[in-house]
């Protein structure tokens, strides 16, 4: 099971079924914040389809198609990273990721990007790490700028969100440029 320490406040570690209660109350507690960039969160209803997520999570690690991990601050679930797309062939990771409302502005999730991408460079071997983020999400932006990723281009209605379509900007790092970072 993977579990990582960032530093003394935050650790990374998958999901169990024991934290789908915790999971939920997050994600309902951050729904207005988060559903303007999350098309998800209109499937995330109850804790049992927290629990689902979580079911899926240990599919996808056991198949080697991904890692999804709960960042915890002082012991406590605030969001969650994830390898949502690993591509072993190619040694290419894509990374996501979501923090409640309430801990934004702390660092948390620049700490916790940066850590899993130096996991993926070091223990998953991989080449090249991706993240897409819609042009217009910021915050979410501010994660691969501030880690100093590569901005390719835009993907052009890459994403559905509800009703609408979305572009996706994609910033990409490179094993050999991290390693000098």
């Amino acid at each position: 099971m993977f579990t990582r320490e960032v530093n003394d406040a935050i650790y990374l570690r998958m999901l169990s079924a024991r934290d789908a209660d915790a999971l939920f109350s997050l994600t309902d507690n951050s729904r207005s914040y988060l559903r303007k960039w999350l098309s998800w969160l209109d499937d995330t209803m109850s804790a049992d389809d927290s629990l689902q997520y979580i079911k899926h999570t240990f599919y996808a690690y056991n198949n080697r198609q991904g890692i999804h991990a709960g960042i915890f601050y002082y012991g406590e679930l605030v969001g969650v990273v994830a390898y949502h797309r690993l591509d072993y062939t190619n040694r290419i990771g894509a990374i996501g990721y979501w923090l409640g409302e309430e801990f934004q502005g702390k660092g948390i999730m620049t700490e916790a990007v940066s850590s899993i991408v130096t996991y993926g460079f070091e223990g998953l071997r991989l080449n090249r790490i991706e993240i897409r983020v819609a042009p217009e999400n910021t915050a979410s932006r501010a994660i691969p700028e501030r880690l100093r990723f590569t901005e390719e281009g835009r993907l052009r209605q890459a994403e559905k969100l509800y009703d609408t379509y979305v572009d996706h900007i994609i910033y990409s790092m490179l094993a050999e440029e991290w390693k000098v970072k």
